[in-house]
């Protein structure tokens, strides 16, 4: 269900070893599927650099909430900053909304089912009418779709022309 403060998705996946912790988390596979790399230590408390675009944004904001390998992961969203609009191709007006706006965090839950990994992404803490929000519904499901096909195929889904 999408709420207007959260945005949930649920997908199946074959039960291969990235996906059972270092798929969430190491910089060579994330850059693959998603774009940006994580530097952090993935331990409760410690901060995160997102790198994505040849722009690095790092803020004492930027968190890890929680970390159970194999099961759950949580951190704060990334800051936005000029640097990290002008790689993305943000304008000045939109950054500015985004800036305004509370951090968000996302929770990724691992769960065993068997023959197939169940993992569950909940993306919320955004405020009513959010940029954020908006810009992202449409970024999980595609995001999660080319983590699927990487772990089923080896290859990520074509970026959209």
């Amino acid at each position: 269900m999408i709420s207007g403060r959260a945005w949930p998705a649920r997908r199946r996946h074959p039960p291969r070893p990235p996906i059972d912790g270092q798929g969430l988390t190491d910089p060579a596979f994330t850059s693959r599927y998603w774009g940006p790399e994580f530097a952090t230590d993935w331990k409760a408390g410690s901060t995160m650099v997102w790198r994505q675009g040849g722009a690095d944004t790092a803020d004492p904001g930027q968190v890890v909430l929680e970390s159970e390998p194999y099961r759950r992961l949580s951190y704060t969203w990334h800051t936005f900053t000029p640097g990290w609009a002008k790689a993305n191709g943000i304008d000045d007006e939109t950054l500015a909304k985004l800036a305004a706006e509370q951090r968000s965090k996302v929770t990724f839950e691992i769960k065993h089912l068997g023959g197939s990994v169940k993992l569950t992404v909940v993306h919320d803490g955004f405020e009513p009418g959010s940029t954020a929000r908006e810009m992202i519904r449409h970024g999980w499901p595609a995001l999660l779709s080319s983590l699927k096909t990487l772990l089923e195929t080896g290859d990520t889904l074509p970026d959209p022309a």
